[in-house]
């Protein structure tokens, strides 16, 4: 796991070496072993290693034999080693036994295509001296970041956001489309950031760009499911079969591994067959409070046979690591379990390098609750057109204390219109109360309803769960929690993996029917009977917990108070009503509603804006 970061110019210039380390230097953290860098005429290419494989000889940027392709590389390449033995047969030398270089002699021998070869997680430049054109690429699922700026003169790409604006001349600018949409999601939706003229390359994506400035951006891979019928038994084997496979060339490293350990299904699968392979080191952290999980975690780690470390969080703790988080989350994310993400990375780097952890399966196999919510609204949508009409009509005229509303509203509401995500902060009424922007601008932008019906419009043909689901795997997932994993971790030098989001997994698991992953009034109801004899019995069917963060409480007390301070001084009164944020809080403590989450996203674009938008001093953030 390293980071990397660079330029291309669009005239005859060499990138200096000086910009390269300001750029590098931001992202320390992201490889403390080592750095490199590589320039020539036009290019610029910046490197930071933690290093994990071939410890030795696995400097970067690297090149193939005869200095025509260099490229540097962040993430992992589980099936390298096939790919390597591949590459000897059809005449490729190597120099190194490392994954970077054998996606450098895979390009040769496939260029664009090589992409489709790798199984892992990735975000790589590779610079074509022949060509004269620059390929960069992100992997299948989005677990590795890229972000890239262009303009007429150059091309600036890197790891982090932190990078492109500690090179010279950028500006900070606020994206406004962006800050509506994450009012929303809670998250800014991909290819956009919080930041006007930064992108991110989406996930399955590659760009190339040529010598005289023209980009173009391609799609390799779809995260589509296919639902195909066959026996239940047949999809058990294949889910054992595969998960089995994919935990074991995600313990591929030349370092200590350890293994994220929750209440839960996910992390627990994970960390069993870790543990049929080797001894190995979990860790988990919860909250003080009836919520706390790290008792279960505790139990579940015994019954293994692990190695446990748990921490748990006090309201102190949580807050005081609010400004490291931020920063290194480069955009806002108002998902308040990012912080006890970035708590639980910091307790397991105390010990080892490498964790595994259980992200993608609620993705793949349909955990999320919400997803049970077709099954329990076909009353109301097997009822004829106009009719719904009418009872939707009628419902929005009811106060909302009257039980069964919201049913009905949901009901009556198109699918496409209701699911955006697993997360919907504010609707669009709400924020034309809480902004301060010109009503047009609402009107105007692309807003979640229509982002989502992209991928909507592409899962007519599936059930209402598959669709829900192909919708998280292309926002939810890369936007929330993706982003929060990769740089949560990352902030203390660790390098998380993510088994599930193998596309080895993925073919078995886009197959499955929804009948096979919601049923019997759970979810991952398939994967539960997969991990029956592989999993203690008592987790199997435990709900799902995650970071149960005590935010409503703690909003409820005197911390509400010191959010509403922190909001209030942190320059975003151009877009943010604070009447309006003041009545939510009032709201809130004297039981009119739950606004915790409405004012905590409100919070995080503060804390965001403080620390990217009024110029804190570059020592400062470096120290971070």
């Amino acid at each position: 796991m390293c980071g990397i970061t660079g330029v291309m110019y669009f005239e005859d210039r060499e990138p200096t070496v000086a910009m390269l380390q300001q750029m590098t230097d931001v992202i320390v953290h992201r490889g403390p072993n080592d750095s490199g860098f590589w320039t020539d005429n036009r290019i610029g290419l910046g490197f930071r290693r933690l290093s994990i494989i071939d410890i030795q000889e696995g400097h970067q940027p690297l090149a193939n034999e005869d200095d025509s392709v260099w490229i540097i590389f962040n993430g992992e390449i589980y099936n390298y080693k096939e790919l390597r033995g591949m590459l000897q047969e059809r005449g490729h030398q190597f120099r190194t036994h490392s994954d970077t270089e054998v996606i450098v002699h895979l390009y040769e021998e496939f260029g664009e295509e090589c992409v489709k070869h790798l199984r892992g997680m990735f975000g790589f430049v590779i610079w074509d001296k022949k060509k004269k054109q620059l390929f960069g690429a992100r992997d299948h699922f989005g677990i590795k970041p890229f972000y890239y700026h262009v303009n007429d003169r150059q091309f600036l790409f890197g790891s982090e956001i932190k990078s492109l604006l500690a090179a010279d001349g950028m500006n900070r600018l606020i994206h406004t489309d962006s800050l509506l949409n994450y009012l929303t999601f809670q998250y800014v939706p991909e290819p956009n950031t919080m930041f006007h003229g930064i992108h991110k390359l989406p996930p399955a994506h590659y760009v190339k760009v040529t010598f005289d400035g023209e980009m173009s951006i391609h799609k390799y891979w779809d995260p589509m499911f296919e639902p195909e019928e066959r026996p239940f038994d047949y999809y058990v084997e294949q889910i054992r079969e595969t998960l089995k496979d994919s935990v074991k060339h995600h313990m591929v490293s030349d370092v200590e591994r350890g293994c994220f350990l929750s209440s839960g299904i996910d992390s627990t699968a994970i960390a069993t067959h870790m543990r049929n392979i080797e001894p190995i080191r979990t860790f988990s952290v919860g909250f003080e409070g009836a919520n706390n999980e790290t008792p279960i975690a505790a139990q579940t780690a015994a019954a293994l046979g692990t190695e446990h470390y748990d921490k748990v969080i006090t309201k102190d703790d949580f807050f005081s690591t609010m400004p490291k988080a931020i920063w290194h989350q480069d955009e806002p994310v108002a998902d308040p379990s990012a912080i006890a993400l970035y708590h639980v990375a910091q307790l397991a780097r105390e010990h080892v390098t490498v964790v595994l952890s259980g992200e993608g399966a609620d993705e793949l196999f349909g955990g999320y609750r919400i997803y049970r919510e077709p099954q329990s609204l076909r009353p109301i949508d097997q009822l004829p057109h106009s009719i719904k009409r009418m009872l939707n009509r009628f419902a929005r005229m009811l106060p909302n204390s009257v039980k069964g509303r919201n049913y009905v509203l949901r009901g009556t509401t198109p699918l496409e219109e209701r699911f955006l995500g697993n997360a919907k902060i504010f609707t669009e009424d709400m924020k034309a109360e809480v902004l301060r922007l010109d009503t047009e601008m609402l009107r105007a932008y692309k807003n979640p309803v229509q982002i989502a019906g992209d991928y909507y419009n592409k899962t007519k043909h599936l059930d209402p769960v598959s669709r829900m689901q192909y919708i998280d795997m292309n926002l939810w997932m890369p936007g929330d929690i993706l982003m929060k994993a990769d740089k949560m971790t990352m902030a203390h030098s660790l390098e998380l993996r993510v088994p599930f989001l193998d596309k080895e997994l993925f073919d078995v698991a886009r197959r499955i029917p929804a009948k096979y992953r919601i049923a019997n009034g759970t979810t991952k109801y398939i994967f539960r009977k997969a991990m029956e004899g592989i999993i203690p019995d008592p987790i199997l069917n435990r709900p799902k917990l995650g970071f149960p963060v005590p935010l409503r409480q703690w909003v409820q007390g005197p911390m509400g108070d010191v959010l509403l301070e922190q909001i209030k001084a942190s320059g975003i009164e151009d877009y943010i009503n604070m009447n309006t944020v003041e009545r939510m809080l009032q709201k809130h403590r004297n039981g009119q509603g739950d606004y915790a989450r409405r004012i905590w996203t409100i919070y995080i674009f503060a804390l965001w804006h403080m620390t990217f938008m009024e110029e804190l001093p570059k020592k400062v953030l470096a120290a971070y």
